[in-house]
């Protein structure tokens, strides 16, 4: 079973960046029946708090991105302690003791003699004695992972396709501060295993993150997941970002944004799949893979989402929307006017035009057409298919014609140069409704 995991720290509210990773892990279990887990990075216990935890936790259920489990790296101490003890026991884990400016001048003298900036593992050569003179002196130790150097790191990538680093350029990665508190590296592979993550799709920003941690799966006996790197979004102006979008879900929320219309624009950036509106999650999942997502920057442009929020609207039911219509709005009057909305709000405005009042003095050369128009409708029997009859018999009668016929009735009826079409309208505003607008 294909299980995937959205790993967002709560220091802060989801932003497009990483709402599309969500997306996109979301998407990647449900077509295959699997599982998506929302694991809370939280070790950086100064910087995480509550309320960004239950603001991400609202913010993925408003947008349907429902987890099958929800767990907290606070919560899993104990479990990379076991880990990391296993790791030293291994050879694969040591202790080291400088300072970040003797690691600063380390790579300063490295740059200068041209070689890669990375860690010179002087710390393998420390003695228990040395370790023992540390602590006698109070100081505590950063553990770091001890890469195998022997051969390249490869793995096929989901989306880049075949890739591989040369271990040596890289730094072993410090798991755990001197102060005890844990780095992204480990705690998310040990959770990975333990949760039986098998697709890990992120941004490519991970991608040297990928390489170290295959090596701690391997090190640690499991299974490598499958790995799949996102390209970074890029805004109007192509500048890459990983924060673009922050506006976030409360600002698409308030500007009347649907969180179909985000699925259907965030789905489909990268991709060479057109972006088309869908009226449910499900939609998205016959045309989805990760095959189709490209290298090249994404484009996000906020202005995007008010384009497909309206053709998204064109599709939502009635009962997708029935709680935000205004008072008595029925599902005929959301039929007939939701191909004229941008937002669900709007349609406040078009229910306003269907109860009345409305008024508008017609054109000088439209006066007798209207009066005309009245004595005409007040002898058609009333229906669902009265405007088709009414125009008709307008139009042997008066001779008029395209917009001369059709735009002084709209406009004595709604008071709209434009709007949904008057077919549907007419019968909602009602027979002794109409008939006083026309003779007003």
């Amino acid at each position: 079973m294909i299980t995937t995991r959205f790993a967002p720290s709560p220091t802060g509210s989801l932003h497009a960046g990483n709402i599309r990773t969500a997306l996109v892990n979301w998407l990647l279990a449900r077509k295959s029946g699997g599982r998506f887990v929302l694991r809370l990075d939280d070790t950086d216990l100064a910087r995480s708090t509550e309320a960004a935890a239950a603001g991400i936790r609202a913010d993925l259920g408003w947008l349907g991105l429902a987890a099958d489990a929800v767990v907290r790296q606070s919560d899993r101490f104990a479990l990379y302690e076991a880990a990391l003890a296993r790791l030293a026991a291994a050879g694969r884990a040591y202790r080291a003791y400088e300072t970040p400016a003797e690691l600063d001048l380390k790579r300063k003298v490295q740059q200068q003699r041209g070689l890669p900036p990375v860690y010179d593992r002087a710390a393998l050569a420390l003695t228990e004695a040395d370790h023992a003179d540390h602590a006698a002196r109070g100081l505590a130790p950063v553990w770091r992972f001890k890469l195998a150097t022997d051969a390249p790191i490869r793995w096929h990538d989901g989306v880049r396709g075949d890739c591989h680093f040369d271990a040596a350029s890289l730094s072993d990665p410090v798991m755990r501060r001197a102060d005890g508190s844990w780095l992204y590296m480990l705690p998310s592979v040990v959770d990975d295993i333990d949760l039986g993550i098998t697709d890990i799709v992120r941004g490519e920003d991970h991608v040297t993150n990928s390489a170290v941690q295959i090596q701690m799966f391997e090190a640690l006996g499991a299974p490598v997941p499958r790995f799949a790197h996102l390209a970074l979004l890029t805004g109007a102006d192509a500048a890459l970002s990983k924060r673009l979008g922050s506006e976030g879900v409360a600002a698409w929320h308030d500007a009347g944004i649907e969180p179909q219309a985000i699925a259907a624009l965030l789905a489909r950036l990268g991709t060479s799949l057109p972006v088309e509106p869908v009226a449910t999650l499900a939609d998205l999942l016959p045309g989805f893979d990760l095959a189709s997502f490209g290298r090249a920057p994404a484009r996000f442009d906020p202005a995007d989402l008010a384009a497909i929020n309206a053709r998204t609207l064109h599709l939502l039911p009635y009962a997708a929307v029935a709680d935000r219509l205004p008072p008595g709005m029925t599902e005929a009057g959301w039929q007939a006017v939701r191909g004229n909305l941008t937002t669900v709000a709007q349609a406040a405005d078009w229910q306003a035009v269907i109860t009345g009042p409305v008024a508008v003095a017609p054109e000088a050369e439209d006066a007798d057409f209207i009066a005309t128009a009245a004595v005409v409708l007040a002898g058609l029997e009333w229906g669902d298919d009265i405007w088709a009859r009414w125009t008709a018999a307008l139009k042997a009668q008066t001779g008029r014609k395209g917009r001369g016929l059709f735009h002084p009735l709209r406009r004595a009826l709604t008071a709209r140069d434009t709007g949904p079409e008057m077919a549907a309208l007419l019968p909602l505003i009602g027979r002794d409704a109409a008939l006083a607008r026309l003779q007003a």
